[in-house]
Protein backbone atom coordinates (compact mmCIF):
# COMPACT_ATOMS: atom_id res chain seq x y z
CA UNK A 1 0.00 0.00 0.00
CA UNK A 2 1.33 2.93 -0.78
CA UNK A 3 0.65 6.71 -1.13
CA UNK A 4 0.57 9.05 -4.58
CA UNK A 5 1.08 13.12 -5.07
CA UNK A 6 0.23 14.05 -8.20
CA UNK A 7 1.90 17.56 -8.81
CA UNK A 8 0.83 19.58 -12.33
CA UNK A 9 -0.42 22.74 -12.84
CA UNK A 10 -3.29 22.31 -15.15
CA UNK A 11 -6.34 20.63 -13.98
CA UNK A 12 -6.98 18.63 -16.53
CA UNK A 13 -3.97 16.72 -16.42
CA UNK A 14 -4.27 16.13 -12.46
CA UNK A 15 -7.64 14.78 -12.71
CA UNK A 16 -6.88 12.54 -15.71
CA UNK A 17 -3.89 11.44 -13.84
CA UNK A 18 -5.64 10.61 -11.03
CA UNK A 19 -8.56 8.34 -12.92
CA UNK A 20 -6.06 6.42 -14.58
CA UNK A 21 -4.42 5.76 -11.35
CA UNK A 22 -7.52 4.59 -9.82
CA UNK A 23 -7.90 2.21 -12.83
CA UNK A 24 -4.76 0.01 -12.56
CA UNK A 25 -4.71 -2.74 -10.24
CA UNK A 26 -2.61 -1.18 -7.43
CA UNK A 27 -2.89 -1.24 -3.75
CA UNK A 28 -2.81 2.57 -3.62
CA UNK A 29 -3.55 4.19 0.16
CA UNK A 30 -4.20 7.81 -1.09
CA UNK A 31 -4.23 9.87 -4.04
CA UNK A 32 -2.50 13.63 -3.61
CA UNK A 33 -2.52 16.59 -5.61
CA UNK A 34 -0.70 19.70 -5.96
CA UNK A 35 -0.39 22.95 -8.62
CA UNK A 36 3.17 23.62 -7.47
CA UNK A 37 6.24 22.13 -6.22
CA UNK A 38 5.87 24.59 -2.68
CA UNK A 39 2.28 23.25 -2.17
CA UNK A 40 3.92 19.70 -3.02
CA UNK A 41 6.52 20.35 -0.48
CA UNK A 42 4.42 21.46 2.33
CA UNK A 43 2.02 18.06 1.61
CA UNK A 44 5.26 16.15 1.48
CA UNK A 45 5.85 17.00 5.00
CA UNK A 46 2.77 16.52 6.48
CA UNK A 47 1.85 13.35 4.88
CA UNK A 48 4.03 9.87 4.16
CA UNK A 49 4.25 9.72 0.40
CA UNK A 50 5.75 7.08 -1.06
CA UNK A 51 5.72 8.55 -5.17
CA UNK A 52 5.38 11.89 -6.57
CA UNK A 53 4.42 12.43 -10.38
CA UNK A 54 5.50 15.81 -11.30
CA UNK A 55 5.51 18.28 -13.97
CA UNK A 56 8.65 19.90 -14.78
CA UNK A 57 7.64 22.99 -16.14
CA UNK A 58 5.39 24.64 -13.46
CA UNK A 59 4.91 28.20 -11.73
CA UNK A 60 6.53 29.46 -8.33
CA UNK A 61 8.67 26.21 -8.14
CA UNK A 62 9.28 23.73 -11.25
CA UNK A 63 9.70 19.75 -10.68
CA UNK A 64 13.05 20.02 -10.77
CA UNK A 65 13.44 22.66 -8.14
CA UNK A 66 11.12 20.36 -6.06
CA UNK A 67 13.57 17.26 -5.80
CA UNK A 68 16.17 19.24 -5.03
CA UNK A 69 14.67 20.78 -1.83
CA UNK A 70 12.98 17.24 -0.94
CA UNK A 71 16.49 15.79 -1.18
CA UNK A 72 18.40 18.62 0.48
CA UNK A 73 14.76 18.20 3.54
CA UNK A 74 15.56 14.48 3.54
CA UNK A 75 12.74 13.69 2.91
CA UNK A 76 12.63 9.61 1.21
CA UNK A 77 10.12 10.07 -1.73
CA UNK A 78 10.45 8.67 -5.24
CA UNK A 79 10.06 10.12 -8.23
CA UNK A 80 8.31 9.77 -12.02
CA UNK A 81 9.12 12.79 -14.24
CA UNK A 82 5.97 14.05 -16.76
CA UNK A 83 7.12 16.69 -19.18
CA UNK A 84 5.48 18.11 -22.56
CA UNK A 85 9.30 18.65 -24.18
CA UNK A 86 11.75 16.54 -25.10
CA UNK A 87 14.98 17.57 -23.91
CA UNK A 88 17.63 15.32 -23.05
CA UNK A 89 19.05 17.89 -20.88
CA UNK A 90 15.69 18.11 -18.22
CA UNK A 91 15.81 14.27 -18.25
CA UNK A 92 19.36 13.79 -17.48
CA UNK A 93 18.64 16.82 -14.38
CA UNK A 94 15.87 14.28 -13.66
CA UNK A 95 17.94 11.35 -13.38
CA UNK A 96 20.72 12.94 -11.65
CA UNK A 97 18.46 14.48 -8.46
CA UNK A 98 17.20 10.36 -8.35
CA UNK A 99 13.87 10.38 -10.65
CA UNK A 100 12.39 6.48 -11.42
CA UNK A 101 11.25 7.79 -15.02
CA UNK A 102 10.68 10.28 -17.15
CA UNK A 103 7.29 10.26 -19.09
CA UNK A 104 6.23 12.92 -22.28
CA UNK A 105 3.19 14.63 -22.44
CA UNK A 106 0.72 13.60 -23.36
CA UNK A 107 0.99 10.46 -21.07
CA UNK A 108 0.13 7.05 -22.37
CA UNK A 109 -1.98 4.93 -20.04
CA UNK A 110 0.75 1.68 -20.72
CA UNK A 111 3.65 3.96 -20.28
CA UNK A 112 2.11 5.17 -17.19
CA UNK A 113 1.21 1.71 -15.76
CA UNK A 114 4.47 0.21 -16.26
CA UNK A 115 6.43 3.30 -14.88
CA UNK A 116 4.19 3.09 -11.78
CA UNK A 117 3.88 -0.68 -11.44
CA UNK A 118 8.09 -0.55 -11.61
CA UNK A 119 8.51 2.54 -8.39
CA UNK A 120 5.69 0.18 -6.59
CA UNK A 121 7.40 -3.17 -6.67
CA UNK A 122 10.90 -1.21 -5.88
CA UNK A 123 9.07 0.44 -2.97
CA UNK A 124 7.71 -3.08 -1.99
CA UNK A 125 10.90 -4.10 -1.91
CA UNK A 126 12.51 -1.71 0.00
CA UNK A 127 9.97 -1.38 2.78
CA UNK A 128 9.99 -5.97 3.29
CA UNK A 129 13.88 -5.09 3.72
CA UNK A 130 13.65 -1.96 5.68
CA UNK A 131 11.41 -4.05 8.05
CA UNK A 132 13.37 -7.16 8.23
CA UNK A 133 16.43 -5.06 9.07
CA UNK A 134 14.07 -3.05 11.51
CA UNK A 135 13.63 -6.68 13.27
CA UNK A 136 16.93 -8.20 12.92
CA UNK A 137 17.91 -4.69 14.52
CA UNK A 138 15.47 -5.05 17.39
CA UNK A 139 16.35 -9.22 18.17
CA UNK A 140 20.22 -7.99 18.20
CA UNK A 141 19.04 -4.87 20.84
CA UNK A 142 17.37 -7.61 22.77
CA UNK A 143 19.86 -10.46 22.43
CA UNK A 144 22.52 -7.58 24.18
CA UNK A 145 19.45 -6.57 26.65
CA UNK A 146 19.24 -10.45 28.29
CA UNK A 147 23.26 -10.51 27.97
CA UNK A 148 23.53 -7.47 30.05
CA UNK A 149 20.81 -8.67 32.12
CA UNK A 150 22.43 -12.26 32.91
CA UNK A 151 25.78 -10.16 33.45
CA UNK A 152 24.47 -7.94 36.04
CA UNK A 153 22.37 -10.91 38.11
CA UNK A 154 25.87 -12.79 38.31
CA UNK A 155 26.19 -14.95 35.41
CA UNK A 156 29.87 -15.82 34.37
CA UNK A 157 30.62 -14.10 30.61
CA UNK A 158 34.12 -13.51 29.44
CA UNK A 159 36.57 -10.36 29.78
CA UNK A 160 36.43 -10.46 25.77
CA UNK A 161 32.49 -9.76 26.09
CA UNK A 162 32.78 -7.23 28.84
CA UNK A 163 35.37 -5.23 26.70
CA UNK A 164 32.80 -4.93 23.47
CA UNK A 165 30.12 -4.45 24.86
CA UNK A 166 31.34 -1.38 27.12
CA UNK A 167 32.72 0.01 23.86
CA UNK A 168 29.42 0.10 22.42
CA UNK A 169 28.77 2.80 24.86
CA UNK A 170 31.71 4.04 26.44
CA UNK A 171 30.28 7.32 27.38
CA UNK A 172 27.27 5.84 29.54
CA UNK A 173 29.49 2.86 30.67
CA UNK A 174 31.92 5.51 32.33
CA UNK A 175 29.63 7.08 34.79
CA UNK A 176 26.47 5.51 35.13
CA UNK A 177 23.59 4.69 37.73
CA UNK A 178 21.28 1.68 37.96
CA UNK A 179 17.75 2.59 38.33
CA UNK A 180 14.97 0.37 39.69
CA UNK A 181 11.45 1.39 39.26
CA UNK A 182 8.63 -0.28 41.45
CA UNK A 183 5.22 0.74 40.14
CA UNK A 184 3.04 1.74 43.23
CA UNK A 185 -0.75 -0.02 42.14
CA UNK A 186 -3.32 -1.55 44.66
CA UNK A 187 -3.72 -5.40 45.06
CA UNK A 188 -5.36 -7.04 42.37
CA UNK A 189 -5.86 -3.43 40.73
CA UNK A 190 -6.68 -3.87 37.04
CA UNK A 191 -4.98 -1.26 34.62
CA UNK A 192 -2.29 -1.88 31.81
CA UNK A 193 1.43 -2.35 32.77
CA UNK A 194 3.48 1.49 32.84
CA UNK A 195 7.04 -0.47 31.97
CA UNK A 196 7.41 1.22 28.60
CA UNK A 197 5.67 4.35 29.16
CA UNK A 198 8.41 4.81 32.06
CA UNK A 199 10.98 3.21 29.73
CA UNK A 200 10.39 6.21 27.10
CA UNK A 201 10.04 8.82 29.84
CA UNK A 202 13.27 7.79 30.92
CA UNK A 203 14.77 8.05 27.17
CA UNK A 204 13.55 11.63 27.18
CA UNK A 205 15.34 12.94 30.16
CA UNK A 206 18.76 10.74 29.55
CA UNK A 207 18.76 10.71 25.81
CA UNK A 208 19.06 7.46 23.57
CA UNK A 209 22.85 7.28 24.84
CA UNK A 210 21.79 7.83 28.40
CA UNK A 211 19.74 5.15 28.63
CA UNK A 212 19.74 1.43 28.40
CA UNK A 213 17.22 -0.83 29.41
CA UNK A 214 18.58 -4.01 31.46
CA UNK A 215 15.06 -5.66 32.56
CA UNK A 216 11.62 -5.12 32.01
CA UNK A 217 10.16 -7.72 34.81
CA UNK A 218 9.36 -8.17 37.66
CA UNK A 219 10.68 -4.47 37.52
CA UNK A 220 12.02 -2.16 35.35
CA UNK A 221 15.40 -1.60 35.96
CA UNK A 222 17.68 0.98 33.23
CA UNK A 223 21.18 2.10 33.47
CA UNK A 224 21.26 5.79 33.37
CA UNK A 225 24.25 8.61 32.86
CA UNK A 226 25.18 9.90 36.40
CA UNK A 227 25.74 13.41 35.57
CA UNK A 228 22.05 14.14 35.59
CA UNK A 229 20.25 15.25 38.51
CA UNK A 230 18.54 12.42 40.82
CA UNK A 231 15.43 14.47 40.96
CA UNK A 232 15.07 14.58 37.08
CA UNK A 233 13.81 11.16 36.06
CA UNK A 234 11.35 11.10 39.16
CA UNK A 235 10.17 14.85 38.63
CA UNK A 236 9.34 13.27 35.21
CA UNK A 237 7.25 10.80 36.26
CA UNK A 238 5.46 12.71 38.34
CA UNK A 239 4.33 15.04 35.00
CA UNK A 240 3.56 11.86 33.69
CA UNK A 241 0.99 10.98 36.26
CA UNK A 242 2.96 7.84 36.88
CA UNK A 243 2.78 6.74 40.77
CA UNK A 244 6.16 5.14 40.80
CA UNK A 245 9.38 4.11 43.13
CA UNK A 246 12.56 4.66 42.36
CA UNK A 247 15.60 3.27 43.86
CA UNK A 248 18.69 5.07 42.21
CA UNK A 249 21.96 4.03 42.87
CA UNK A 250 25.69 5.62 43.97
CA UNK A 251 27.90 6.40 40.60
CA UNK A 252 29.22 3.29 39.10
CA UNK A 253 32.82 3.76 36.41
CA UNK A 254 32.87 0.52 34.19
CA UNK A 255 30.51 -2.28 32.75
CA UNK A 256 32.64 -4.21 35.39
CA UNK A 257 30.80 -2.73 38.54
CA UNK A 258 27.62 -3.96 36.73
CA UNK A 259 26.53 -6.98 39.22
CA UNK A 260 27.83 -4.86 42.69
CA UNK A 261 25.71 -1.90 41.37
CA UNK A 262 22.39 -4.74 40.79
CA UNK A 263 22.88 -5.78 44.36
CA UNK A 264 22.78 -2.67 45.68
CA UNK A 265 19.52 -1.44 43.55
CA UNK A 266 17.88 -4.27 44.66
CA UNK A 267 18.93 -3.74 49.04
CA UNK A 268 17.13 0.04 47.94
CA UNK A 269 13.94 -1.34 46.36
CA UNK A 270 13.76 -3.37 49.73
CA UNK A 271 14.19 0.04 51.74
CA UNK A 272 11.52 1.59 49.29
CA UNK A 273 9.17 -0.75 51.96
CA UNK A 274 9.94 1.40 55.20
CA UNK A 275 9.76 4.81 53.50
CA UNK A 276 6.06 4.91 51.34
CA UNK A 277 6.73 8.92 51.34
CA UNK A 278 9.92 8.95 49.27
CA UNK A 279 9.30 8.74 45.67
CA UNK A 280 12.95 8.26 45.29
CA UNK A 281 15.29 5.86 47.45
CA UNK A 282 19.27 7.03 46.94
CA UNK A 283 21.81 5.47 48.89
CA UNK A 284 22.06 8.10 51.79
CA UNK A 285 18.75 7.44 52.61
CA UNK A 286 19.96 4.09 54.55
CA UNK A 287 23.57 4.21 55.40
CA UNK A 288 22.81 5.60 58.85
CA UNK A 289 20.20 2.49 59.54
CA UNK A 290 21.44 0.36 62.85
CA UNK A 291 22.21 -2.87 61.62
CA UNK A 292 21.56 -4.34 65.27
CA UNK A 293 18.41 -5.28 67.08
CA UNK A 294 16.50 -7.05 69.17
CA UNK A 295 12.94 -8.25 68.46
CA UNK A 296 9.82 -7.45 70.71
CA UNK A 297 9.29 -10.67 71.75
CA UNK A 298 7.50 -9.27 74.55
CA UNK A 299 5.65 -7.40 72.87
CA UNK A 300 4.36 -10.38 70.37
CA UNK A 301 3.70 -12.49 73.34
CA UNK A 302 1.63 -9.94 74.96
CA UNK A 303 -0.39 -9.58 71.75
CA UNK A 304 -1.03 -13.57 71.05
CA UNK A 305 -2.08 -13.62 74.73
CA UNK A 306 -5.10 -11.65 73.41
CA UNK A 307 -5.70 -14.13 70.59
CA UNK A 308 -9.36 -15.58 71.90
CA UNK A 309 -11.04 -12.57 73.58
CA UNK A 310 -13.25 -9.81 72.59
CA UNK A 311 -10.47 -7.61 72.02
CA UNK A 312 -10.25 -7.01 68.39
CA UNK A 313 -9.22 -3.06 68.98
CA UNK A 314 -6.09 -4.26 70.88
CA UNK A 315 -5.33 -6.29 69.00
CA UNK A 316 -4.89 -4.28 66.04
CA UNK A 317 -3.52 -1.23 67.93
CA UNK A 318 -1.03 -4.06 69.40
CA UNK A 319 0.19 -4.71 65.66
CA UNK A 320 0.28 -1.16 64.32
CA UNK A 321 2.52 -0.39 67.51
CA UNK A 322 4.99 -3.28 66.39
CA UNK A 323 4.79 -1.88 63.24
CA UNK A 324 5.13 1.71 63.85
CA UNK A 325 6.90 2.99 61.62
CA UNK A 326 9.64 5.24 63.63
CA UNK A 327 10.90 2.46 64.61
CA UNK A 328 11.04 -0.01 61.26
CA UNK A 329 13.03 3.26 59.94
CA UNK A 330 15.72 2.61 63.04
CA UNK A 331 16.63 -0.64 61.16
CA UNK A 332 17.72 -2.38 58.15
CA UNK A 333 15.02 -4.10 56.23
CA UNK A 334 16.08 -7.08 57.62
CA UNK A 335 14.66 -6.41 61.15
CA UNK A 336 11.43 -6.20 59.61
CA UNK A 337 12.12 -9.22 57.30
CA UNK A 338 12.64 -11.27 60.67
CA UNK A 339 9.59 -9.47 62.38
CA UNK A 340 7.47 -10.90 59.72
CA UNK A 341 8.89 -14.08 60.19
CA UNK A 342 8.93 -14.14 63.71
CA UNK A 343 4.66 -13.57 63.84
CA UNK A 344 4.34 -15.78 61.07
CA UNK A 345 5.87 -18.96 63.42
CA UNK A 346 3.31 -17.37 66.16
CA UNK A 347 0.31 -17.89 63.80
CA UNK A 348 1.79 -21.18 62.79
CA UNK A 349 1.75 -22.58 66.49
CA UNK A 350 -1.41 -20.86 67.12
CA UNK A 351 -3.22 -22.76 64.50
CA UNK A 352 -1.82 -26.04 64.92
CA UNK A 353 -3.97 -25.94 68.52
CA UNK A 354 -7.00 -25.15 67.12
CA UNK A 355 -6.74 -26.95 63.02
CA UNK A 356 -9.17 -29.96 64.45
CA UNK A 357 -11.88 -27.56 65.28
CA UNK A 358 -11.24 -25.14 62.30
CA UNK A 359 -13.34 -27.52 59.69
CA UNK A 360 -13.04 -26.38 56.01
CA UNK A 361 -12.15 -23.08 57.31
CA UNK A 362 -8.24 -21.95 57.63
CA UNK A 363 -5.96 -19.32 57.63
CA UNK A 364 -3.94 -17.62 54.59
CA UNK A 365 -0.96 -18.12 56.29
CA UNK A 366 1.27 -18.42 52.98
CA UNK A 367 0.37 -14.72 51.94
CA UNK A 368 2.36 -13.30 54.91
CA UNK A 369 5.50 -14.96 54.26
CA UNK A 370 6.69 -12.13 51.78
CA UNK A 371 6.36 -8.87 52.66
CA UNK A 372 7.82 -7.77 48.81
CA UNK A 373 4.68 -9.53 47.48
CA UNK A 374 2.73 -6.63 47.96
CA UNK A 375 2.42 -2.91 47.05
CA UNK A 376 3.99 -1.16 50.14
CA UNK A 377 4.11 -1.99 53.58
CA UNK A 378 0.87 -0.90 54.93
CA UNK A 379 -0.63 -3.47 52.59
CA UNK A 380 1.14 -6.25 54.18
CA UNK A 381 0.36 -4.75 57.61
CA UNK A 382 -3.53 -4.80 56.65
CA UNK A 383 -3.34 -8.27 55.44
CA UNK A 384 -1.78 -9.50 58.57
CA UNK A 385 -4.37 -7.91 60.91
CA UNK A 386 -7.07 -9.18 58.58
CA UNK A 387 -5.64 -12.57 59.65
CA UNK A 388 -4.92 -12.32 63.18
CA UNK A 389 -8.17 -11.28 63.82
CA UNK A 390 -9.79 -14.37 62.25
CA UNK A 391 -7.21 -16.57 64.21
CA UNK A 392 -8.74 -14.35 67.39
CA UNK A 393 -12.32 -15.13 66.15
CA UNK A 394 -11.79 -18.80 65.84
CA UNK A 395 -10.10 -19.18 68.76
CA UNK A 396 -12.41 -17.06 70.86
CA UNK A 397 -15.82 -19.44 69.33
CA UNK A 398 -13.68 -22.70 70.09
CA UNK A 399 -13.21 -21.22 73.54
CA UNK A 400 -16.93 -20.63 73.94
CA UNK A 401 -17.46 -23.89 72.38
CA UNK A 402 -15.34 -25.99 74.83
CA UNK A 403 -16.88 -24.13 77.61
CA UNK A 404 -20.58 -24.75 76.59
CA UNK A 405 -19.36 -27.98 76.26
CA UNK A 406 -18.22 -28.61 80.06
CA UNK A 407 -21.40 -26.81 80.82
CA UNK A 408 -24.14 -28.65 78.92
CA UNK A 409 -22.18 -31.75 80.12
CA UNK A 410 -22.92 -30.99 83.69
CA UNK A 411 -26.63 -29.53 83.06
CA UNK A 412 -27.05 -33.26 81.99
CA UNK A 413 -25.46 -34.61 84.94
CA UNK A 414 -27.23 -32.86 87.48
CA UNK A 415 -30.67 -33.37 84.80
CA UNK A 416 -30.12 -37.19 85.60
CA UNK A 417 -29.20 -36.84 89.25
CA UNK A 418 -32.26 -34.84 90.12
CA UNK A 419 -34.63 -36.15 87.78
CA UNK A 420 -36.69 -37.51 91.01
CA UNK A 421 -36.89 -33.54 92.75
CA UNK A 422 -38.92 -30.58 91.45
CA UNK A 423 -36.47 -29.42 88.68
CA UNK A 424 -37.23 -26.70 86.40
CA UNK A 425 -34.78 -24.91 83.57
CA UNK A 426 -34.25 -22.38 86.26
CA UNK A 427 -33.18 -24.46 88.64
CA UNK A 428 -30.31 -26.05 85.90
CA UNK A 429 -28.86 -22.99 84.41
CA UNK A 430 -29.03 -21.59 87.93
CA UNK A 431 -26.82 -24.80 88.72
CA UNK A 432 -24.30 -24.13 86.07
CA UNK A 433 -24.45 -20.50 85.94
CA UNK A 434 -25.60 -19.14 82.64
CA UNK A 435 -28.12 -16.70 82.21
CA UNK A 436 -31.41 -18.21 81.54
CA UNK A 437 -32.66 -17.25 77.75
CA UNK A 438 -28.98 -18.15 76.80
CA UNK A 439 -28.79 -21.52 78.29
CA UNK A 440 -32.09 -22.26 77.16
CA UNK A 441 -30.99 -21.33 73.32
CA UNK A 442 -28.03 -23.52 74.19
CA UNK A 443 -29.60 -26.38 75.40
CA UNK A 444 -32.05 -26.54 72.42
CA UNK A 445 -29.14 -26.18 70.00
CA UNK A 446 -27.00 -28.86 70.82
CA UNK A 447 -29.39 -30.72 72.65
CA UNK A 448 -31.74 -31.02 69.43
CA UNK A 449 -34.91 -31.00 72.25
CA UNK A 450 -35.93 -28.52 74.28
CA UNK A 451 -35.22 -28.49 78.02
CA UNK A 452 -38.93 -29.44 79.66
CA UNK A 453 -38.62 -32.56 76.35
CA UNK A 454 -35.70 -34.12 77.47
CA UNK A 455 -36.50 -33.56 81.04
CA UNK A 456 -39.62 -35.56 80.43
CA UNK A 457 -38.18 -38.42 78.51
CA UNK A 458 -35.83 -38.83 81.03
CA UNK A 459 -38.59 -39.31 83.84
CA UNK A 460 -40.69 -41.09 81.18
CA UNK A 461 -37.42 -43.62 80.47
CA UNK A 462 -37.00 -44.13 84.47
CA UNK A 463 -40.46 -44.62 84.65
CA UNK A 464 -40.68 -47.18 81.84
CA UNK A 465 -37.96 -49.63 83.65
CA UNK A 466 -39.54 -49.36 87.24
CA UNK A 467 -42.89 -50.64 85.66
CA UNK A 468 -41.22 -53.32 83.63
CA UNK A 469 -39.13 -54.44 86.45
CA UNK A 470 -40.70 -53.87 89.82
CA UNK A 471 -43.76 -53.91 91.07
CA UNK A 472 -44.47 -50.64 92.21
CA UNK A 473 -47.92 -48.76 91.99
CA UNK A 474 -48.47 -46.74 89.42
CA UNK A 475 -48.73 -43.76 91.76
CA UNK A 476 -45.54 -44.48 93.50
CA UNK A 477 -43.39 -45.04 90.08
CA UNK A 478 -44.93 -41.04 89.22
CA UNK A 479 -43.65 -39.55 92.30
CA UNK A 480 -40.35 -41.81 91.95
CA UNK A 481 -39.88 -40.17 88.63
CA UNK A 482 -40.41 -36.41 89.75
CA UNK A 483 -44.47 -36.56 88.38
CA UNK A 484 -46.37 -34.57 91.30
CA UNK A 485 -49.46 -36.34 90.25
CA UNK A 486 -51.01 -39.32 88.77
CA UNK A 487 -52.69 -37.75 86.81
CA UNK A 488 -49.90 -35.65 85.36
CA UNK A 489 -47.99 -38.75 84.62
CA UNK A 490 -50.25 -40.85 82.98
CA UNK A 491 -51.20 -38.21 80.58
CA UNK A 492 -47.19 -37.93 79.47
CA UNK A 493 -46.85 -41.46 79.28
CA UNK A 494 -49.82 -41.80 77.29
CA UNK A 495 -48.54 -38.55 75.15
CA UNK A 496 -45.51 -40.96 74.41
CA UNK A 497 -45.75 -44.03 74.05
CA UNK A 498 -49.48 -44.08 72.99
CA UNK A 499 -50.45 -46.11 75.85
CA UNK A 500 -51.39 -45.74 79.71
CA UNK A 501 -48.79 -47.26 82.03
CA UNK A 502 -50.88 -50.81 83.21
CA UNK A 503 -50.92 -51.34 79.67
CA UNK A 504 -47.01 -51.07 79.31
CA UNK A 505 -47.02 -52.74 82.13
CA UNK A 506 -49.03 -56.38 80.97
CA UNK A 507 -47.51 -55.83 77.66
CA UNK A 508 -43.95 -56.18 78.94
CA UNK A 509 -44.80 -59.33 81.62
CA UNK A 510 -46.68 -60.99 78.52
CA UNK A 511 -42.90 -60.98 77.10
CA UNK A 512 -41.29 -61.63 79.87
CA UNK A 513 -43.11 -64.29 80.40
CA UNK A 514 -43.71 -66.11 76.89
CA UNK A 515 -39.63 -65.49 77.19
CA UNK A 516 -39.34 -67.84 80.23
CA UNK A 517 -41.86 -70.56 78.66
CA UNK A 518 -39.65 -70.48 75.27
CA UNK A 519 -36.08 -71.00 77.63
CA UNK A 520 -38.55 -73.95 79.67
CA UNK A 521 -39.16 -75.56 76.35
CA UNK A 522 -35.82 -75.41 74.91
CA UNK A 523 -34.45 -77.09 78.12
Amino acid sequence: MINILIVDDQKHIRDGLQAMLRQFPLQLDNIYCAVNGIEALDILSQHNIQLVITDIRMPDMDGLTLMAQSKQKHIEVDYLIISGYSDFAYAQKAIELGAKGYLLKPVKREDLQTAVEHVANEIKTRQTLSRNMEHISRRAQETDRKELSMFMQGAMIDEAWVIQTQQQNPELWSNYRLCLLREELWINQPGADSSHSMESLAYRVYGRRGCICLQHRPYLILAVDAAVDTGAFPAALKAGQIDAITAMTSPQQGLKELPRSYTQALELYRHSYLFPEKSCILPTHIERLEQQWELPYEELYALFQLIGTKNSGTITQGISMIFHKDTLQRYHIQYTQQLCRAIVQMLEESVRVIRPYMGEEALDIECLRNLFDYPGIRDYIQALQQQLLRLNQFYYEYKCSYRNSQDLNEAIRFIHESYHKPLDLAMVSNHVSLNYAYFSNLFKKNIGKGFAEYLRDVRLDKARRLLAETDHKIVEVATMVGYESYKSFTRSFRDVMDMQPTEYRQMMRRKHDSGEKYRDTAL
